[in-house]
């Protein structure tokens, strides 16, 4: 009974036998190459697409295909751990992503490179989920804080520093090499973490536990299918108007029934791929939801920015992304300093704070208008992610709180994918809503367009001498003109949707900072769960 009682008590008491923050810094070299890896392959498109004698619509699945593949690897990624052994999972994903991207770098077809782009994301879609559960099991409570501050840095850093660097790559070498860059990263991050990286007692009971149950086959297909399918739909669904489009009407349809029965199933199965009772838990019930949220705004945003930028004010992707750069190195010291102020204070009211500054500076962008200058718009950029840090460190400490150890792995999966099918879910409807809010305000903005008014010839005779001037006749200047006022008013109409969308986003955020406080804190006096050894 005592040596009973001492393995129950030693996963209190672990400790990993490296300085946790060589482990904590071990793990975020993985995360740095893969969030950089996915900003550059967004810039990379075009000269992919121009290489590869593909359109841009059939270039588009280089990026459609990692973003469906991760997904359906984020929700399974902590059964996988707790079948594999946590380490084990994690080095095949480091490695499986090295690997890829060099297939990735010497693909020469489109379809060998959307190949390779799947697997890479089966790599990269495990790694966030195991890199989190790793900090939680290393780390005290009273330290979690500070060390999701060290993985916040490179999630926020990589994206800052991604496109001016892809644009840097593709135009002095080619985009082959966006891929090669992840290969001396990743064989580095693979010996560091054999090195570092050890899983505790309380996973090693789990995984010998696992051994002794069938695997959920049916669960595992129906997560692949209906995430997939879901992903599919809110990627490119808006290319497709939707459910005018039968192929979408087919996955939307498909990804609601499959999810439905997945639900049903897994909450009755006695091993499930994906533990949803977890969501009972009040705490990790209100941060999965809150993620969603952030995953919208925080993906949307950074979005809706630079498509601004490039549609209405003319700026190349590169401009564009040095607008948003200086804002990841804000958030970056925003991440040390909310690390430090965690546990100096009721976290919750931290979250609280984060979204009515996230939530000032998002209805600070509806400020916005065709003649922004560079520098106003980046304050404006940097002003807006201020608040962001003090929302992801306390959310991600929380998330934890109640949790029996052996769940780790899965609190960091669902929480991973709840945040990433926000930024697809926002994403899509946010380019939805623009596309739609647009033709409206051109329709409103067509009625106050009257030919014989002082003001539409105070303007056309304008636009016509500026023609004439440069040598245009006086027919070809009038035909010009009438063209340069219906571009206009399809700026306006299109700048109008961006504030509109900026002006939602605001109080949906506005609306969720009172949340955080049906959150329970920490107890520092709580009592060793008894299923924390991976009991049901």
């Amino acid at each position: 009974m005592a040596t009973a009682t001492m393995a129950e008590a030693a996963p209190y008491v672990w400790k990993p036998h490296h300085n946790p923050w060589a482990v904590a810094l071990t793990v975020t070299l993985a995360t740095f190459m893969e969030v950089l890896d996915t900003s550059i392959a967004n810039v990379a498109l075009p000269h992919i697409a121009g290489t590869l004698g593909a359109s841009q619509e059939e270039a588009t699945w280089v990026l459609t295909s990692y973003l469906v593949s991760s997904a359906i690897v984020l929700p399974i990624s902590g059964w996988l751990s707790n079948r594999m052994g946590r380490k084990k999972f994690y080095m095949i994903c480091v490695a499986l992503f090295t690997v890829c991207s060099f297939l990735c770098g010497i693909a020469n077809t489109l379809p060998l490179l959307i190949v390779a782009r799947i697997l890479q994301g089966a790599g990269g879609g495990g790694l966030a989920p195991s890199e989190q559960a790793i900090l939680a099991d290393t780390f005290p409570v009273e330290k979690r804080g500070q060390a999701f501050a060290v993985y916040g840095m490179a999630v926020v850093v990589a994206p800052a520093i991604g496109p001016t660097l892809g644009g840097w790559i593709t135009d002095n070498f080619n985009w082959h090499w966006i891929f090669f860059i992840n290969i001396p990263i990743g064989l580095i991050s693979l010996y560091l973490s054999n090195r570092m990286v050890e899983d505790p007692p309380h996973l090693k009971i789990r995984k010998e536990q696992a051994k002794h149950l069938k695997i959920d086959f049916m669960g595992l297909g129906l997560v692949t299918l209906g995430v997939g399918c879901l992903e599919f739909t809110l990627d490119k669904g808006q290319e497709k108007d939707w459910f005018g489009d039968p192929m979408i009407r087919t996955f939307a349809i498909l990804a609601a029934a499959t999810l439905i029965f997945f639900t049903w199933w897994e909450w009755h199965h006695p091993d499930p791929i994906v533990d949803l009772k977890l969501l009972k838990n009040r705490n990790f019930g209100t941060a999965v939801f809150l993620q969603l949220i952030l995953g919208m705004v925080l993906f949307g945003s950074t979005v809706l920015i630079p498509q601004y930028l490039q549609v209405l004010l003319g700026y190349t992707a590169e401009r564009a992304g040095m607008v948003l750069s200086p804002a990841g190195f804000v958030m970056m010291i925003m991440m040390a300093v909310a690390g430090r102020t965690l546990g100096k204070g009721d976290p919750r009211l931290m979250v609280c704070l984060g979204y009515l500054a996230t939530a000032a500076g998002i209805y600070n962008l509806t400020r916005l208008d065709l003649n922004a200058a560079f520098g106003t718009v980046t304050l404006w950029r940097m002003l807006q992610v201020v608040g962001l840090p003090f929302i992801f460190i306390p959310i991600s400490t929380l998330n934890y709180v109640g949790v029996p150890l052996s769940k780790t792995n899965q609190i960091s999966s669902l929480s991973n994918f709840a945040r990433n099918l926000g930024g697809s879910a926002g994403t899509a409807l946010l380019t939805t809503y623009l596309a739609r809010s647009s033709q409206v305000h051109q329709a409103n903005l067509a009625t106050h367009v009257i030919p014989g008014s002082v003001a539409y010839r105070l303007y056309m005779d304008r636009m016509k001498e500026m023609m004439m001037s440069h040598g245009v006749s006086a027919a070809n200047a009038t035909q010009m003109a009438v063209g340069q006022a219906y571009q206009q008013m399809l700026r306006q109409a299109s700048m109008l949707s961006y504030k509109n969308a900026f002006f939602i986003l605001s109080v949906v955020i506005l609306c969720l900072s009172p949340l955080p406080f049906i959150m329970r804190l920490p107890s520092k006096t709580a009592k060793p769960d008894p299923e924390a050894l991976g009991g049901h």
